[in-house]
């Protein structure tokens, strides 16, 4: 039976990215580069996923995929292949949640929201609903003295946005994984696995944190000892203007540094992002990196990297759909740490090294697929012989 992905933040540049390279994967318009669950067994094929979500946008799929067109990211020819699609994806786009409206309470709100995601799963009979976070960041949010018994109480805010989009995962049993730097799931993440909903985050590693969890490992193997990492991050778009409020750049400032000063043991790891509003959804990442080797001589290494964001995070929401809808069918609870190979800032993991998070990550999905074509088969041979 087929998988549902919801997206919270339905009508952004990454969930309209992923929905059209969705399409164009299951119509065979593209090939999977970026993909790195391509070919593994056991996991949803591209064209049994449905696609909806909730958004507070207005701006169709249609609309923003035409906008990325007319920057360069995608081609006029697969937009119209895949408009059809989109339009679909769009009419289960339902109203997300941004603000308490007056007289209600951040649980009725996060009802309404799962409502939705199991109205999505019904009407077209899937067999589970893969929730993925996509929103915009939001400020760092001190939920320590969070308790479900607030969310009751009207006119109350108590979490964030992402934290009532997460808590409707939950309320309607669906995997969900947080793609952004928002502590949305943090202070939920002991009743994820009480509610045996498997869960994964936080902060998708797209482009140049990755590229640091590549090379990092590399200076500690030859037993150099990096003095400082320096870099620098220039975007617009959506996410430019975002992370110029002073509040949300934090959250992201945190989530992109841990895992290098874990990997290095430095401290001197300053990092900027300016919002350059011309460039739109192109990244262009600096790092500037100082080591010391052997007899106090010194190495530098200078890195620049400029990719589409959107492009790099695309088909990391397309994998963990797939990897999420197998910890599921095997009934997974709580946090999956394999799957922190996808983010900055992983959950259930002390892990950042990019090579040593992959190998993981391919053994817990060979062996997880294996276990359950196991656990099919025997159903199936009791079946055939009337047991």
């Amino acid at each position: 039976m087929s998988t549902g992905l919801w997206l919270i933040g339905a009508r952004g540049s990454v969930a309209t990215t992923a929905v059209l390279g969705l399409a164009a994967l299951a119509r065979g318009h593209s090939g999977a580069e970026g993909c790195i669950t391509a070919g593994w067994a056991g996991l949803p094929d591209w064209d049994e996923i449905v696609v909806g979500g909730h958004d507070v946008s207005h701006v169709s799929l249609t609309k923003r995929a035409e906008t990325l067109v007319d920057a360069g990211m995608i081609p006029a020819a697969l937009l119209a292949a895949t408009r059809d699609d989109l339009e679909l994806a769009d009419a289960e786009v339902r109203p997300g949640y941004a603000s308490l409206p007056s007289g209600r309470s951040q649980q009725q709100e996060a009802e309404r929201l799962a409502a939705d995601i199991l109205d999505f799963r019904e009407r077209h009979g899937l067999t589970r609903v893969v929730v993925i976070d996509l929103s915009s960041t939001e400020p760092p949010v001190d939920t320590t003295d969070f308790s479900v018994e607030a969310l009751t109480e009207p006119d109350r805010v108590v979490l964030p946005p992402s934290s009532v989009a997460a808590w409707a995962a939950l309320l309607a049993q669906s995997p969900y994984a947080c793609f952004t730097p928002s502590t949305g799931m943090a202070p939920l993440l002991e009743l994820a696995r009480e509610s045996g909903v498997p869960v994964a985050g936080q902060d998708g590693k797209t482009g140049q944190t990755w590229l640091r969890t590549v090379l990092a490992p590399a200076f500690t193997d030859r037993g150099l000892r990096v003095l400082s990492w320096a870099g620098a991050n220039l975007l617009g778009g959506g996410d430019g203007a975002t992370l110029a409020d002073p509040e949300a750049v934090r959250s992201k400032l945190a989530s992109k540094t841990r895992g290098l000063r874990d990997l290095t043991g430095s401290d001197v790891t300053p990092l900027h992002i300016d919002n350059v509003p011309d460039l739109g959804d192109i990244k262009v990442a600096w790092d500037h990196v100082h080591v010391q080797g052997f007899l106090g001589s010194r190495i530098t290494l200078q890195t620049t990297w400029s990719a589409y964001d959107s492009m790099l995070a695309a088909p990391m929401v397309l994998d963990l759909t797939r990897l999420l809808a197998l910890a599921d069918a095997a009934g997974l609870a709580g946090v999956v740490p394999e799957l922190g190979f996808f983010f900055k800032n992983p959950w259930g993991s002390e892990v950042h090294g990019a090579a040593e998070q992959a190998g993981a990550l391919r053994a817990w999905a060979e062996r997880t697929a294996a276990e359950q074509a196991g656990v099919l088969r025997t159903s199936a041979e009791r079946t055939a012989a009337g047991l």
